[in-house]
């Protein structure tokens, strides 16, 4: 069934603004009604006041009719109205901007409650189990429906010629890589993708498989999945029929579903690009996407597959956007080559256990990078978002799948990789007591840097310098003698001092330099 809370978030992004209504948002919707003949009443869970006088009229027709939300068209003036009227009756009023047609709404509004039904993998009606159970019922065997990727959509009640295969895949929503592995080797799967009629796959008992017959899901020439029947033998005469009548029947299914899913990740993604590039009406963003109005994180994440340059990004997209809004804690978009995620919470641990359960959900293969930015409200999600970025970077230069860095703990390697964008970029001082000496270095091989380096970091302490550059105290009070031969340091002086300690941490010079000349 569909919810309150996402028909409130998907019609959102149309202009729709809930104004008052029941106390939760997770009542169930299964029908649409609208206006009938005077003389033939109508009842439905969403009620589409066409026609409608005014917001109480439309109310007054939504409680004839037991809906539980009714939308009218009407401009921000009725809001009070509404609200007034919604809480009185407890019935969901839902303002439409007068600009929207009620065609385009009526189609939105039956596609998400009759179509978006939701199944036990987040995703698609809830009668493509019941299709399953069906088919299972007509070739005498126990049936899987799965996507491209051999995830598991649905599967039937009946273990009829089930076997242990089979209950792995149900049980890790996958076919098990063994498996997959077994079927790339025997080239199953390039059969079942190029035959438009069912094949049969040999049993092996090593891996538990008793034998399937196996049919391609299209939708024209794409392929949207399979669907496995298993089986001693192949199927013949009204049992074949049955499952290649079938495959046709699911196609429609999935149709259907990735239209909702679709709709849903678009009206999604528009809204997290709204804030995350700044929104003068932010805390309106956070509410339609149904996110709480507390601390937030943005995380950012990369994908990457060798042999293929965007796949993996969007199998990640896919993963973090798979589940209804009301159903997943954060909310994505993709940007560039990139996946961004809102994420509710203060902590920094949530955002890893999310970043996680990605990479976890992702085929091993995958490579994945990812960023987090530090804790932020709705209007400071834009800073967030680059914070995450910079995150991000640091972790492609790092050795994933290394634990990703989040800006709280990152921001002085952050800080120093502003640095050193800067100064890359030519806007640090080219000359001065660093510039000064590293040329010195350049041309006589002397280690002045370094040494310079040293001493800052030890706060004028010539021993700990000495220790650090493995040479004698004495030659480091020397090299300091001659240095300010070269240019003068003013090392008494702290502001001094510390712009020579920026500009060394932008060059990213070595840290120490061992026994060298004085």
């Amino acid at each position: 069934m569909v919810r309150l809370d996402r028909l409130v978030n998907v019609l959102g992004g149309y202009g729709v603004r809930l104004c008052g209504g029941p106390g939760t948002r997770s009542a169930q919707l299964r029908s649409v009604a609208m206006p009938g003949d005077a003389d033939r009443r109508v009842s439905g869970d969403v009620f589409l006041a066409v026609g409608a006088a005014s917001v109480t009229e439309a109310v007054r027709w939504a409680v004839s009719a037991r809906a539980t939300a009714v939308l009218v068209r009407a401009g921000a003036e009725a809001e009070r109205e509404a609200s007034a009227a919604g809480e009185s009756q407890g019935v969901a009023v839902l303002l439409v901007d007068p600009e929207v047609s009620w065609s385009q709404l009526a189609g939105l509004v039956y596609g998400l409650v009759l179509e978006g039904r939701e199944t036990e993998s987040g995703r698609g009606p809830t009668d493509l189990f019941a299709l399953a159970d069906s088919l299972a019922d007509v070739v005498g065997g126990a049936v899987t429906i799965e996507d491209r990727l051999s995830r598991v959509l649905a599967y039937s009640r009946s273990q009829q010629a089930g076997d242990p295969a089979r209950l792995e895949t149900i049980l890790a929503r996958q076919v098990p890589d063994s498996l997959r592995e077994l079927f790339q080797v025997r080239g199953v799967f390039a059969r079942v993708a190029a035959a438009d009629e069912p094949v049969f796959v040999e049993p092996d008992p090593r891996h538990g498989l008793t034998g399937r017959m196996a049919v391609a899901v299209r939708a024209g020439r794409e392929l949207l999945g399979s669907v496995w029947v298993t089986c001693g033998s192949p199927l013949t005469g009204a049992r074949y029929r049955s499952l290649a009548d079938g495959a046709r029947t699911v196609a429609l299914h999935l149709l259907r579903s990735r239209a909702s899913a679709d709709l849903e990740r678009q009206v999604e993604s528009d809204l997290v690009i709204r804030l995350l590039e700044g929104s003068a009406d932010a805390a309106t963003m956070v509410s339609r996407l149904g996110l709480p109005q507390t601390a937030m994180r943005v995380i950012a994440v990369r994908a990457h597959l060798a042999a293929e340059l965007h796949a993996a990004l969007l199998l990640a997209f896919e993963q973090a956007t798979t589940g209804f809004g009301w159903s997943r804690p954060g909310r994505s978009t993709l940007l560039g080559d990139t996946l961004y995620t809102v994420l509710p919470g203060e902590g920094a641990d949530a955002a890893r256990a999310w970043v996680a359960g990605l990479r976890a959900a992702l085929p091993s293969q995958v490579r994945l990078v990812a960023g987090i930015g530090a804790a932020a409200d709705a209007a400071e999600l834009p800073a967030s978002r680059q914070e995450a970025d910079e995150c991000l970077a640091l972790h492609e230069k790092g050795v994933p799948p290394a634990t990703p860095p989040t800006y709280d703990e990152s921001w002085d390697d952050i800080l120093l990789q502003r640095l050193r964008a800067a100064a890359r970029t030519g806007r640090t001082p080219a000359r001065g007591p660093v510039s000064a000496l590293r040329g010195h270095d350049a041309v006589h091989s002397t280690h002045y840097v370094a040494t310079l380096r040293a001493w800052l970091e030890a706060q004028g302490d010539l021993t700990v310098a000495a220790d650090r550059l493995g040479v004698h105290p004495n030659t480091v009070r020397n090299r300091l003698r001659r240095m300010n031969e070269v240019t003068p340091l003013d090392l008494d002086d702290a502001r001094k001092r510390l712009a020579m300690i920026i500009m060394l941490a932008a060059a990213d010079e070595p840290a120490t330099a061992r026994h060298g000349r004085p």
